[in-house]
This record gives structure tokens, C-alpha cells and sequence, in this order.
């Protein structure tokens, strides 16, 4: 990340996430859309340590520039 300055990693899900934890690295879920049954998905991202700032900056502004978050309509 630091040979491309990259400001944060974008996985779909949030299968990384635990990868992430056990390194000692912050991530950071957010909406990204719905399947056909209205069942929430997202995507993660994830940064260096110390980049927690920065990682909340970027998925606020996804959250903003996307409009995906909404209610859930499906029934468990």
C-alpha cells in the first residue's frame, strides 16, 4: 500500500475483515447494495494502522457518493 500509495484495500463482503483483525489492521464495512431478495450486501475497506481516519473519510464518502443504504424490505 505504501509502494502505491494507496489510501485503503476494497474487498467485496467482509470476508477480509478477520484477516484484517488478526493483523492489527482497521477496516470498515459499508452498504454497497441488495441481492434480487433485498438481502444487504457490502464491501470493506481496510488500511494500514493509523489510517482509521482516513478509512471513515473514504466510506463516508462512499455511503454519500452510492445512496445505498436503505431500510431491508425482505422478511428472515
Amino acid at each position: 500500500m505504501r509502494d502505491y500509495k494507496l489510501d485503503a484495500l476494497v474487498t467485496p463482503g467482509s470476508s477480509v475483515a478477520p484477516v484484517l483483525a488478526i493483523g492489527g489492521f482497521p477496516g470498515v464495512n459499508v452498504p454497497a447494495g441488495y441481492d434480487s431478495e433485498g438481502v444487504p450486501f457490502g464491501i470493506n475497506f481496510g488500511g494500514l494502522k493509523g489510517s482509521e481516519a482516513k478509512l471513515i473519510e473514504t466510506a463516508y464518502g462512499f455511503e454519500q457518493a452510492t445512496k445505498i443504504k436503505k431500510p431491508p424490505t425482505f422478511k428472515p
